[in-house]
């Protein structure tokens, strides 16, 4: 099939890229001129694995394109994709602005049937509009006989983890599809059946829900293990004995149940400010959201808490942080739980020394005042403790002998719970973590 992707972000670019990589002539679009001369050079705007390679195999195939021209790509295609930003504005509703303007842009060149579908994370509703959109902006004016459709809209939510987002669109639990027409359907189950997944087909409104829906519980998941771990450390339990045991529960599953400093990146917390105003414009007040959230901030709260706690006076003290992507696997800094906490510590006159072993460079965009270092051991060198924010398996093999030697005190605080607090204690550290029990306690 012929499918363009507009927008190659996170989400579009690996989108686009799978699609190539099913057999499919794809173009992948984007306003950024930068960014697309960069993917022509072969030079990655992301950190994903296996992307690149994914990349430079399907262009040598010429399966896959990049451009900077929506015309081309409506022109070429049967099939388009808006897999565009949709930030949070102020109040936490979703910023649909870019939406709206591909919308319009795709109505100008519809010189026969396309089917639109949206890839964005978006509220419920907007299939709607990004139907009117077009519409209100096709060349063919308000001449156009009633029953004579030229387009279709369609919702066709992703599910991908940064880290491992190929794997889960090659392999997915779901795929979620919402349409109006049967040739909608008939067009997205064709184009998906290599995957041999199971398909949802529901109507668009419900499609765009099921994402809101989904992110917004794993979020809560999330945020109960975290309110969980504070009970934890007031009675003296163990929050990881805690969760194995619910995890074994079928009805529960052990998943999203890692007690630590909480969740970021640019779904959860967009998606849950965006759901709890979708409801509250909706007439409903979803407090259990509200308070999700107020969970997960909460949780960075706690963490800078514990250092101050242990280091005593922050000011003048050097705090060495591992770790700065939201998560391991990705170099993506939005939202990450890094950032407000150094910002805390810097507030209380920490200087900070940081190392991750991809975001190093975008970081750079977020923090001010850091000292960014090479490796881990440059960061431990002569600082007062070291502070471990994403999970990175780099991280997990560091040779704490020598960085015991590096610091001016062995003192470790780890915000992700990745080291045995029995390992960590008999090499003579004073180590910190998220509620769990040395066996020797």
């Amino acid at each position: 099939m012929d499918i363009s992707v507009i927008g190659s972000g996170y989400v579009g670019l690996v989108t686009g890229v799978c699609f190539a990589e099913l057999g499919n002539k794809v173009i992948c679009v984007d306003s950024n001129k930068e960014k697309i001369a960069k993917l022509k050079r072969m030079v990655m705007p992301i950190f994903e694995p296996g992307l690149e390679e994914l990349i430079r195999i399907n262009v040598k195939a010429k399966r896959l394109f990049f451009g900077t021209e929506i015309k081309q790509a409506v022109r070429n295609s049967g099939v388009i994709f808006i897999a565009v930003g949709t930030p949070s504005k102020d109040n936490g509703e979703a910023d649909l602005t870019y939406v709206e303007d591909v919308a319009k842009e795709i109505a100008k060149y519809i010189d026969c049937y396309k089917l639109i579908v949206e890839k964005s994370t978006v509220p419920v509703e907007t299939g709607k509009w990004i139907e009117y959109t077009v519409k209100a902006n096709l060349p063919f004016g308000r001449g156009v006989k009633k029953n004579f459709v030229k387009f279709d809209v369609a919702s066709n939510p992703e599910f991908l983890r940064e880290g491992q987002a190929i794997e889960d669109f090659m392999h997915p639990d779901r795929i979620v599809i919402g349409v109006e027409s049967k040739k909608a359907q008939e067009i997205l189950t064709f184009l998906y059946k290599p995957l041999k997944a199971p398909i949802v087909v529901t109507d668009i409104k419900s499609a765009e829900l099921i994402k809101h829906a989904s992110n917004s519980f794993l979020a809560t998941k999330i945020s109960f293990i975290n309110a969980i771990s504070q009970i934890c450390c007031r009675v003296g339990a163990d929050i990881s004995k805690v969760a194995d045991g619910m995890g074994l529960d079928k009805r529960i599953g052990r998943s999203f149940l890692d007690a630590g400093i909480g969740y970021g990146g640019s779904c959860f917390p967009k998606d849950v400010d965006a759901f709890i105003r979708l409801s509250e414009k909706a007439g409903y007040n979803f407090s259990l959201l509200k308070e999700v959230k107020n969970i997960n901030e909460e949780q960075k709260n706690s963490f800078v808490s514990l250092i101050e706690h242990h280091l005593w006076i922050l000011k003048d003290k050097t705090i060495g942080i591992l770790g700065l992507a939201f998560k391991s696997g990705t170099d993506d800094m939005r939202n990450a739980p890094s950032i407000d906490i150094i910002k805390k510590l810097q507030l209380e006159g920490a200087k900070i020394k940081v190392f991750d072993p991809r975001a190093n460079l975008k970081a750079k965009e977020f923090l001010k005042d850091v000292e960014f270092c090479k490796d881990p051991y440059e960061v431990a060198k002569d600082s007062d403790c070291l502070a471990i924010i994403t999970e990175w398996n780099e991280f997990k093999e560091l040779d704490f002998i020598r960085i015991k030697k590096l610091m001016k005190q062995p003192l470790v605080f780890d915000g992700r719970n990745i080291y045995n607090p029995d390992k960590m204690r008999k090499m003579g550290f004073k180590y910190f973590c998220v509620c769990r029990i040395p066996k020797n306690d």
